[in-house]
């Protein structure tokens, strides 16, 4: 059973501090329900240890969920924040901090407040999946933003204008994005060292043994090769092309010839390596993306195949069905419809 624990969320160890603190060292941390504790916690305590390191209160910071109410984080404690968002007083720099299940935290009165708090030239920030509430608010029109890599599919599907990047962090003037996860300590290493000097920043890295310190030019994943564990350069190009190509996937005979390898040869080069052949493993991706798809945004059933490639709504369910033991219908009805969405014929996707 997950821990349900209750935490009260006092604005520093010392109150004093909200207003010794200069205007750019205020946080204000937004949390939606579901929201990820990795990266609030890396974030706040990057925030900390500035402060101990220094030896004086060079930043501050409160915690505010939309209504002033209690929020749940995705490991299951409680957080009570100091207030909600109407009772805020502003002018500093908003954190906002999402998980899972964000469309479903996303209000029509949370987007109307970031705007409004935009167009005052607030800083405003997000972590983890909360990039897509920016996104939903216009915060990121024709800006450079990132998200975590399971959401990034869906976000290009839902924000198609938006310069969507697979880096660590974004910074772009008075809007920021963090992927996720550590990321977030990134990201606030970041601003400190801006804020404060790089020595400063080295400091809080080493007391969270954070041994490398990522820019915004870092990606999130690990790479190919230590993410399959197998060195070898002509799978993991082929592995890439196959990740960057699910539209229209390419077939095995061309991404042989690209490599310069026979197609018998590359199909031995699987099997040893990922015990399955090139067309299976391609099809593992395709339908991976699909799911997310699903999972993640309103698209249609239809549109999802298409997305990953698949021409024939028929062939689709019956790989996804074979693949998850369950119709892309069904999985889709796993995660709760918008009030306002109107029915999806099964037709022969059912």
């Amino acid at each position: 059973m997950a821990n349900t624990g209750r935490f009260s969320a006092p604005i520093t160890s010392n109150p004093d501090q909200l207003s010794q603190a200069g205007r750019a060292g205020r946080f204000h941390f937004v949390l939606l329900d579901d929201f990820t504790m990795l990266s609030f916690a890396g974030a706040v305590e990057v925030l900390r240890l500035a402060n101990r390191e220094a030896g004086q209160a060079l930043y501050s910071w409160q915690l505010v969920s939309p209504d002033g109410a209690p929020v749940r984080s995705s490991a299951g404690p409680i957080f009570e924040p100091n207030c909600g968002l109407e009772a805020l007083n502003t002018g500093e720099t908003i954190m906002l901090c999402g998980g899972l299940g964000i469309d479903e935290h996303t209000s029509p009165a949370l987007l109307s407040w970031l705007r409004r708090e935009a167009r005052r030239g607030v800083r405003i920030g997000a972590l983890c999946t909360a990039s897509h509430v920016m996104a939903k608010a216009g915060l990121l029109d024709e800006r450079p933003a990132t998200i975590h890599w399971e959401n990034y599919d869906a976000m290009v599907e839902d924000f198609p204008d938006i310069e969507l990047r697979k880096s660590v962090y974004v910074l772009d003037g008075p809007r920021f994005t963090a992927a996720g996860g550590t990321a977030a300590i990134d990201l606030m290493l970041r601003l400190v060292a801006e804020d404060h000097g790089e020595g400063l920043a080295a400091k809080i890295a080493d007391q969270v043994i954070h041994p490398t310190i990522r820019s915004d030019a870092d990606t999130q994943r690990l790479s190919i090769p230590t993410r399959i564990g197998v060195r070898h350069a002509k799978l993991s190009e082929v592995i890439e092309r196959m990740e960057s190509n699910i539209e229209e996937p390419i077939s095995p005979q061309i991404l042989a010839r690209d490599v310069a390898l026979s197609t018998r040869q590359l199909e031995r080069l699987f099997r040893r390596y990922l015990n399955r052949s090139p067309k299976r493993y391609y099809m593992d991706l395709r339908l991976q993306r699909a799911r997310n798809l699903l999972l993640q945004t309103n698209m249609t059933v239809i549109n999802v195949a298409l997305a990953c490639g698949f021409t024939s709504p028929s062939h689709f369910s019956k790989c996804y069905q074979a693949q998850y033991q369950v119709t892309p219908y069904r999985e889709r009805g796993t995660r709760r419809a918008p009030a306002n969405a109107a029915p999806e014929p099964q037709s022969d996707l059912g």
